[in-house]
């Protein structure tokens, strides 16, 4: 199909500003944001809209609901649209459309989310930056790039900065690939959640509270398994945690590289992590997050992590002040007073109607493998009998197929 090409006018006193500058809505701006509303409310299938570099303040949410629609700018931090004094909306950008391209441009300071696709397939989203730039802030939106029950996803090469949830999240979705993207100073760094068919690679997560998240929520409208995790570098995720009270990720313990909760078959291997003060590597189960016992949970709900396989990473330093003090007095229990928690720590929990000989199915064992250690919390017994004990995980498991997205998104 031919493609409508649409470039949104711009005043030349646009031009120029500084990427953190907030100037009030002049009327360029506002000449620019109806312009780009009608373009956005009269696109058809085909349609590129051309946004040129600029920096633009914009005081309303953005919608589109039109299939087959490319959005793209002049680059991350040269086309930015700037939403800090915005008055109507919940989002910068809601997307419910199938085959939408976003690429080359920057979201900043939304008042909720920044950019939420939902139910949408074959999305790609190239090269966009998304910053609240004040700095962390509960009062920061939530999630960066948030595509929700969506197939067919590929989230790369862009940036994301300051979301009081996730940074990047993808969630209730099918066959995804989240590669060379940079999370920093988020609550959640990179998220997959109730996801099924993930590959996670060659990302940079620091200066988050978590590094990257695999999560299974309960009464949710699927659940996930089968996500991989591979040359990631995962580094310094120590800042406090500052999402809002209640949330999921509000449970994270500042300090976590890589955490795997209640989620299946997931593969972490290749990657460089360190110095996450807490642990880093956290294998966990629904009990031990804030939300537990909070709300009814769907009788098919598995809580426990089954088939996980940690082989082949970089691990150095991290484990030598956890957060919380539960965990403070965990460590110094096991450890004494100047010890440290091992490479991958573990809450305990598991299926108690699986275990045969105390050990769960082949398939659904934790297996580690070249790691300093492993931590058995024992939550499951209030923490009182942990063991360092590193035989029940001398195993090894099926590994997962690369995923491959059909089709081949083309930027």
């Amino acid at each position: 199909m031919r493609k409508l090409f649409i470039t949104v006018a711009l005043g030349a006193a646009l031009a120029g500003c500084g990427k953190h500058e907030a100037p009030a809505q002049n009327a360029a701006d506002a000449s620019f944001e109806a312009k780009l509303q009608e373009q956005l409310l009269d696109a058809k299938p085909g349609s590129v809209i051309d946004i040129p570099a600029g920096h633009y303040a914009l005081k309303r949410g953005l919608s589109l609901r039109t299939d087959g629609v490319t959005i793209k700018g002049a680059g991350m931090d040269k086309t930015v649209l700037s939403f800090k004094g915005q008055l109507v909306g919940p989002e910068g950008l809601l997307v419910n459309a199938n085959d939408f391209t976003i690429a080359n441009l920057a979201i900043e300071d939304t008042k909720g989310d920044a950019l939420k696709i939902n139910q949408g397939k074959n999305i790609t989203i190239h090269g966009v930056r998304i910053e609240w730039t004040d700095g962390p802030k509960t009062t920061n939106g939530a999630y960066g790039l948030y595509p929700v029950k969506t197939q067919n996803v590929l989230v790369e090469d862009s940036v994301v900065i300051g979301a009081s949830d996730a940074g990047i999240y993808v969630g209730q979705s099918n066959n995804i690939i989240v590669r060379r993207n940079r999370a920093e100073h988020n609550v959640a760094g990179i998220e997959i959640e109730n996801s099924v068919n993930a590959d996670v690679y060659e990302n940079t997560a620091t200066k988050n509270t978590g590094g990257i998240l695999v999560f299974n929520m309960p009464n949710l409208s699927q659940a996930g398994h089968a996500t991989r995790v591979f040359k990631n570098k995962v580094f310094e995720n120590n800042n406090d945690n500052f999402a809002a009270k209640g949330a999921a990720v509000a449970s994270v313990p500042a300090g976590s590289g890589v955490v795997v909760n209640s989620n299946d078959k997931v593969e972490i291997f290749d990657n460089d992590i360190a110095d996450n003060k807490t642990s880093n590597i956290i294998i966990a189960s629904y009990f031990s997050t804030n939300y537990y016992n909070t709300r009814g949970v769907a009788a098919d709900y598995n809580p426990y992590p089954k088939g996980i396989y940690v082989y082949g990473n970089r691990l150095k330093g991290g484990g030598d002040s956890p957060d919380g003090l539960k965990l403070k007095t965990l460590k110094t229990a096991v450890y004494g007073l100047g010890g440290h928690f091992p490479d991958v720590l573990w809450d305990g929990y598991s299926d108690p109607k699986d275990l045969v000989n105390g050990l769960p199915p082949a398939n659904d064992r934790i297996c580690i493998q070249d790691i300093n250690g492993v931590l058995n919390a024992d939550g499951a017994h209030d923490y009182k009998s942990p063991s360092t004990d590193t035989k029940p995980y001398q195993c090894a498991l099926p590994k997962l197929p690369p995923v491959i997205l059909n089709p081949e998104p083309k930027v």
